[in-house]
């Protein structure tokens, strides 16, 4: 059912790779061209240009952007008991682990009387982002605020699409769990006019304020990935997010059914989802395949999941050993990969470039995407080469506070004046000597 790349005996370099492994082609400069109006138009007339702009994407137009607080209220009361209880585990975990990414100050001393300190200060304002088109994200919601609440963002906003569906309102699972983070902003706007929005911020149809944001995060459709793209500078970013990926590096000992299962998992979220199985094994491919076959015909959404598997950022690559495998793996690093071999602890220590690495057979990218504790919003496209997912971090700015004595200063003078000459800038070795001007 997938297709192949038989690379057994022939690895190409890391170039080659990156030419010849499957992935979805996602043209963000071409959605500029779209993205730009809608930006424009919120810049220039606010509110009205939002309101307008969902109408014509989510067919329904909300009375006001920001959701009324008994509206959250009532959809937190109204959660169903299972969906509570998972939702306050996955913030359990989730809590756990990022309150182990907090930074502290560090005060190094450079000199008698020098002294630099660095400071970590979180992001005054962020816009926390949550999907609403193919599924309903209210996980998205978790990953996204508790790490901003752990590195201490003082104010927090959400926007989530409106759906018509519920008289304008977003989904009430994700209204709940904003709820249940202690999140009581939440804007009903989604797309590249929420972006928008959050850059330019506005008034509201009864006249409140909706105050800009610093830092936009969460994941989204091309239409906003290219809309942080054009307001990056004006608002900070996570990320530009692509379709969802899954690599599975798989032996022979690896279990058929589990590997299909997960590669099924993430084509269910999006017709440009990537699934690639890399194999030293070709019996595993064809029982991979068999399973396949079986398991998408009964699946809730087959025709969009086999509309993803059969696409061209989807694959099996065979290789000869998982030496080479690594390699891979590592040149098309992607967002979610799991490591199914024999001795996988091992072998996932090595991986140098994936956005989350899930070890062994009990450790679905499901678990991940949950209740693993770990962070969901990773970077796609092959950008786990140089970037990380979301984390304590991602709201955190590191600022340098420089503290020198008149005789720490003095000492280290003379070096100064040198390099300001040799940089041709004089007037900063002066700013450096004016302050000893008199002294024999």
């Amino acid at each position: 059912m997938l297709n192949r790349t038989d690379l057994r005996g022939k690895v190409p370099s890391a170039a080659e790779l990156r030419a010849t492994l499957p992935r979805a082609e996602i043209d963000v400069d071409a959605a500029l061209h779209q993205v730009r109006p809608v930006v424009e138009a919120v810049r220039d007339r606010g509110v009205e240009a939002v309101l307008e702009y969902t109408e014509k994407f989510d067919r329904v137009r909300p009375s006001s952007v920001r959701v009324p607080a008994d509206a959250l209220a009532k959809a937190l009361e109204e959660l169903a008991p299972e969906v509570r209880a998972a939702l306050e585990e996955s913030i359990a975990r989730a809590r756990k682990v990022h309150a182990d990414q907090r930074r502290e100050d560090v005060t190094t001393q450079v000199t008698e009387g020098g002294t630099v300190t660095e400071r970590w200060v979180p992001v005054e304002r962020v816009g926390l982002y949550a999907p609403g088109g193919l599924a309903v994200y209210p996980s998205s919601v978790v990953m996204n605020v508790v790490p901003a609440q752990e590195a201490g963002v003082g104010s927090l906003v959400l926007c989530t699409p409106p759906q018509a569906e519920f008289g304008g309102s977003p989904h009430p699972t994700t209204l709940a769990a904003a709820a249940l983070l202690g999140v009581d902003q939440v804007w009903a706007v989604g797309g590249a006019q929420a972006v928008a929005l959050l850059a330019y911020g506005g008034t509201d149809t009864d006249g409140g304020e909706l105050v800009p944001v610093d830092l936009v995060t969460g994941p989204g459709n091309i239409y906003l990935t290219a809309a942080k793209r054009m307001l990056r500078g004006l608002i900070g970013i996570d990320s530009e997010a692509g379709p969802t990926e899954i690599a599975i590096l798989a032996d022979e000992t690896a279990d058929a059914g589990h590997v299909a299962a997960d590669l099924i998992s993430q084509a269910e979220h999006d017709t440009l989802a990537a699934s690639v199985l890399v194999t030293t094994s070709p019996e595993l491919a064809d029982a991979v395949d068999a399973e396949l076959a079986a398991r998408v015909k009964a699946t809730k959404h087959s025709e969009r999941v086999t509309t993803a598997l059969q696409g061209k950022q989807s694959g099996t690559v065979l290789v000869s050993t998982v030496d080479d495998g690594l390699r891979v793996v590592d040149a098309y690093a992607a967002e979610h990969l799991e490591i199914q071999t024999a001795n996988a602890r091992e072998v996932a220590a090595r991986v140098r470039n994936a956005g989350a690495v899930f070890v062994g057979p009990y450790a679905p990218v499901s678990l991940g995407d949950y209740c693993a504790g770990s962070n969901h919003v990773l970077p796609t496209g092959g950008f786990a080469r140089h970037s990380s997912g979301l984390s304590v971090q991602s709201f955190l700015r590191g600022i340098h506070v420089i503290d020198y004595s008149e005789q720490a200063l003095r000492e280290v003078s003379g070096k100064v004046v040198a390099l300001a000459n040799a940089e041709d800038l004089p007037a900063h070795g002066e700013a450096v000597t004016a302050r000893f001007e008199g002294e024999k």
